[in-house]
């Protein structure tokens, strides 16, 4: 009889990546509806030799019937097309069937007492399954009995069976909680009827309070939400794996030329047990072939305790698709050679993918594949269509999977960011820079942030400074920037503006504020080094001799020359018209091959802020 057995905790070892195997594909496009049959199948693996570990090449593949991707809102019901040419014109809305993932391992496991498995695995370590995510201790849940239910079976003797009045015993400890005489603590269910029939004028003679004491106790929320997050993890991993005995290779009589004489006359098992589940290289090894590191650990088990008893079983460990890691899942149904998409951008509860060309065709298959293996901290999946054009930096992007709001919520530096990736912009990869920047500031400084967004850079930074002037073109975005102020209770300490940003810059210079700002950020990459021409005279209605403060400005921009940092300083000494200009130049990111996403970093120049050759523009 086959006993099926759960996962009870995993480890957290590297995933071996399995990138050479062999596949190949037929695709069936169908005329009306169009319908993409994809169909999956290996190759002769005999002669291939794979590393330690889990494979989707290596375990037995259980007989189901082919890979179906059926379209997504489309008639499923639609008649087959012949065998043809793949069309790149044919929308491919694929669902996948997970149980083409479904592996069946056989391995083998020793049924040990469950008060002694943590011992034995202790000293079994280096010869017990070292696989991710699986536990080398599997249990069985019908064989599960608490120790007070133990007792009730009695205690079998090899001379004698239990009398009647053993029986009788165990039978009035499970109905009235003690036998007679024994001098048991009785339940809490019958002890409170004892007490009710002690009930006199004075009320309950040793419990006033009894009415209180037999309500169950409430359990905190907080408790309560511990063990459902414990649930739902339970029931994850048991979804991921599943354990059943096949047979027993090994019973006692095998372990009875191994531990002595009279060893297999203890008869059947009583009370819990658990499986140790042993290397892949012992799967189908006999008692006597195991290990001698096995045998005389077990020798010395049944020395110190004559009462223990082992078994040793065949089971078949089956991982389902919720198993396997994402890039085993597409390196299984994309095509031989091509590259495997496995990194993505987080925004929230949204990824953000940059697929490259080849990619499309397979995009809601891979959108598929990212989503059930990310979730629930992953609801959406979209990708970028065309490159960022418009002024709002706003990305055209589509759903691919998942529900179709892009309103998520960002946590970066401790603060709370609401963003709408379908109307303002927002890069977490410059996480590291902008933490970066804020730590040049101090409590003195004063900050003008020229293109703010939604204020990663503004708000971060008005925690720390004194006073923070923040202003995008985006109006979307500058409503974004107001709804986090006051989300993170920052309102107080920044002022926001909506204009362009050349006039942003020359009405904050021309102002009294201007003359307090000691630190300027220009994070607009496309066209902030252009830009830097409103500083161009910003001073010339002032006296030189007036103490004017000279901010430091932090502007960033794209090269793709062989020398960035040469060419971006003579884009920014072009756009102050100066040629003696002191930058410290960093290199933030290679954005794409040959681009480079530079940091200039300089203190205005006195000859700009009173250069006469100011240069007209129009708002």
């Amino acid at each position: 009889m086959v006993s099926k057995l759960s996962l009870f905790r995993a480890n957290s070892l590297p995933f071996p990546v399995i990138s050479s195997y062999s596949a190949r594909f037929i695709l069936k496009p169908y005329p009306k509806p169009k319908t993409l049959i994809f169909c999956v199948f290996s190759s002769n693996l005999s002669s291939t030799t794979f590393p330690y570990g889990p494979s989707l090449l290596k375990g037995k593949k259980p007989v189901l019937d082919d890979i179906r991707l059926a379209s997504i809102g489309r008639d499923r019901d639609a008649h087959r097309g012949k065998i043809g040419e793949f069309d790149e014109s044919i929308e491919k809305d694929v669902l996948l069937n997970e149980d083409e993932f479904t592996r069946v391992f056989e391995i083998s496991a020793i049924r040990v007492p469950a008060k002694d498995c943590f011992a034995l695995e202790n000293r079994l370590r280096g010869h017990l399954l070292n696989w991710p995510r699986i536990r080398n201790i599997a249990r069985v849940p019908g064989d599960e009995i608490e120790e007070d239910v133990v007792k009730l079976l009695g205690r079998e003797t090899d001379e004698e069976e239990e009398d009647e009045d053993s029986v009788v015993d165990s039978v009035n400890r499970r109905i009235r909680g003690k036998a007679e005489g024994d001098g048991e603590r009785l339940s809490s269910v019958l002890h409170r009827d004892k007490l009710a029939r002690t009930f006199n004028s004075t009320g309950y003679l040793k419990f006033r309070n009894l009415a209180k004491i037999s309500r169950p106790k409430r359990k905190r929320k907080t408790e309560r939400t511990r063990e459902g997050k414990e649930k739902e993890i339970a029931s994850r991993r048991n979804e991921m794996a599943v354990v059943e005995v096949v047979e027993t290779r090994g019973g006692e009589k095998d372990f009875e030329g191994l531990l002595g004489e009279g060893y297999g006359s203890r008869g059947r098992w009583r009370g819990s047990t658990r499986l140790l589940l042993l290397d892949e290289k012992y799967s189908g090894e006999e008692v006597q072939d195991l290990p001698e590191a096995i045998k005389v650990l077990f020798a010395e088990a049944k020395m110190a305790d004559a009462s223990l008893s082992f078994e040793l079983v065949k089971c078949r460990l089956t991982l389902f698709y919720d198993y396997w890691p994402m890039i085993e899942i597409l390196e299984a149904v994309l095509p031989k050679g091509m590259i495997v998409p496995s990194a993505f951008e987080m925004v929230g509860h949204i990824a953000h993918l940059n697929l490259r060309d080849e990619h499309l065709p397979y995009k809601r298959l891979i959108a598929k594949v990212v989503l059930d293996k990310n979730q629930p901290k992953i609801q959406t999946v979209v990708n970028k269509i065309d490159p960022i054009h418009n002024d709002f930096r706003t990305m055209q992007l589509e759903v691919l999977a998942g529900n179709h709001s892009l309103v998520t919520l960002v946590v970066e530096n401790g603060l709370r960011f609401h963003v709408d990736l379908a109307r303002v912009y927002w890069n977490s990869k410059l996480g590291t820079e902008r933490q970066r920047l804020l730590l040049g500031f101090d409590q003195n400084d004063v900050v003008c942030d020229v293109f703010a967004g939604v204020g990663p850079i503004a708000l971060a930074a008005a925690r720390i400074v004194k006073r923070v002037y923040a202003n995008d073109l985006n109006p979307h975005a500058v409503e974004f920037m107001e709804q986090n102020s006051v989300v993170n209770k920052l309102e107080k300490r920044i002022e926001i503006f909506n204009m362009d940003g050349r006039r942003f810059i020359k009405a904050m210079f021309s102002s009294e504020k201007g003359q307090k700002v000691t630190q300027v950020v220009m994070n607009l990459p496309k066209d902030a080094a252009e830009s830097l021409d409103a500083f161009r005279g910003v001073y010339n209605d002032r006296h030189r001799d007036e103490g004017l403060s000279f901010p430091t400005i932090h502007v960033y921009g794209f090269s793709k020359a062989s020398d960035p940092e040469f060419d971006f300083h003579e884009r920014i000494r072009i756009a102050l018209s100066e040629v003696a200009v002191d930058v410290k130049m960093r290199k933030v990111r290679l954005v794409a091959p040959g681009k480079w996403m530079l940091c200039a970093s300089f203190i205005l120049p006195k000859n700009v802020a009173f250069s006469r050759k100011n240069l007209s523009y129009v708002d």
